[in-house]
């Protein structure tokens, strides 16, 4: 039985990381990823960003897309506005009051608000597209929402965020302050204001390790638990926040012990009367608990773990967009010769034995043994065309290709 990983982007590529990145990648990972902040100057950079987002972008968004709540907050000097003072009906037809109301989006900020666009890795296309490479590049769910600050304005005072992020400049200029961690590597569920005191003081009683002015082009990486704040300059300032949500060895742990449910003798009741908070009835049982609890990891496989880790992680960031129209009609005119490739994005593994299992996050797909080369082939990533598969004839090759299609782990050339 031989597992073959999905496609992933060699290390040499990186195309999103490396608009985030300036200098040597395997320098960063090794150096700076999740320990160091890092600021990366517009001109050591690929291009800048107003390709990915820009002011006209935001009010395109702001005022003709029907967004709603949640996917914008509007914030000033780290107070958030309520969203019934920027969101009201859409209007005949569309008369959900939670859409967003361009007139009183544009009051909020003419008076010093921030605006905040939420989860625009799923509301803007450019944006759908880089967040996708950048999760194949990085390894780490990516989620990408926009700051639009007026000038000489704050939106949110030090703070620290419990994920890494990439900060890129679009337009307008920042001033950026970035301070050591009071707390070290938090957890999704250790947020800054659990340190408020700590934080506020840090900021204010200790040198910044970065003190500086962000330009369009200009990036910024800022690991978890770093404190960071900033102020827009003479104009309106933008920038993106690419969060990528680190997964820690706290994450083994959790799913470790959720696997421990399968031990019966773990499930067992404690006893009659048990008291959880005296300690000495405590002292009785964990002993055993832990005993069984170590066995339990102990025969735990990597396999075993890996199940596990596909269905909470691999689901986290969604693969590239897929037309429904579009798609049903390449398959209905899949043919020999058409080209075909795995969906970017898609993160998959495939087992070649008898039968072949394709691993996907949310399901598994059987296949017979004989199609094991060319599931392997279409799931590299590489550009294929339909009667080149190995070992398989044409009919069998459409049929093998058509299956694929129909679960959306191919997609077909127009």
């Amino acid at each position: 039985m031989t597992t073959v990983p999905g496609a992933g982007t060699q290390p040499d590529e990186r195309p999103a990381l490396r608009r985030c990145v300036a200098g040597d990648l395997d320098e960063f990972a090794n150096s700076y990823w999740g320990s160091r902040a890092l600021l990366s100057h517009g001109p050591d950079l690929p291009a800048p960003y107003d390709d990915l987002f820009s002011l006209e972008a935001a009010d395109e968004l702001l005022s003709r897309r029907g967004l709603r709540t949640p996917f914008l907050r509007i914030a000033k000097n780290g107070a958030v506005v309520g969203d019934g003072q920027f969101t009201g009906s859409g209007g005949v037809g569309a008369e959900i009051a939670d859409q967003i109301r361009d007139d009183k989006v544009a009051a909020l900020f003419a008076s010093g608000h921030t605006v905040v666009l939420q989860a625009l890795h799923r509301t803007w296309p450019a944006l759908v597209d880089f967040s996708t490479q950048l999760s194949v590049d990085a390894g780490h769910p990516v989620q990408i929402n926009a700051y639009i600050t007026p000038a000489e304005s704050q939106g949110f005072s030090a703070h620290y965020d419990v994920h890494d992020v990439f900060v890129l400049q679009v337009a307008g200029e920042k001033h950026w302050t970035v301070h050591e961690p009071v707390h070290v590597d938090p957890l999704r569920n250790q947020p800054w204001t659990d340190h408020s005191q700590a934080v506020a003081a840090a900021a204010r009683d200790t040198a910044p390790m970065i003190d500086e002015v962000l330009r369009p082009g200009d990036a910024l990486y800022v690991p978890r638990g770093f404190l960071h704040s900033a102020k827009a300059l003479g104009g309106i300032s933008a920038h993106l926040t690419v969060g990528l949500h680190t997964m820690t060895r706290y994450m083994l742990v959790q799913e470790l012990a959720a696997a421990a449910a399968n031990e019966a003798s773990l499930r067992g009741a404690l006893p009659l009367g048990f008291d959880p908070g005296d300690p000495e009835q405590l002292g009785a049982v964990l002993p055993e608990v832990a005993d069984l609890f170590v066995q339990q990891i102990q025969s735990t496989t990597p396999e075993d773990l890996a199940a596990r880790l596909r269905r909470r992680t691999w689901s986290a960031n969604r693969p590239a967009p897929l037309g429904p129209l579009a798609h049903a009609a390449s398959i209905a005119s899949l043919a020999v010769g058409t080209t075909v490739r795995l969906r970017t994005g898609l993160r998959c593994r495939v087992v070649v034995g008898d039968p072949v299992v394709l691993q996907l996050p949310d399901r598994t797909i059987t296949l017979p043994a004989v199609t094991g080369d060319a599931v392997v082939q279409l799931c590299s990533g590489s550009d294929l065309k339909v009667g080149e598969l190995p070992g398989l004839d044409e009919a069998d090759q459409l049929v093998l290709v058509r299956r694929l299609l129909t679960e959306a782990v191919l997609i077909a050339d127009a």
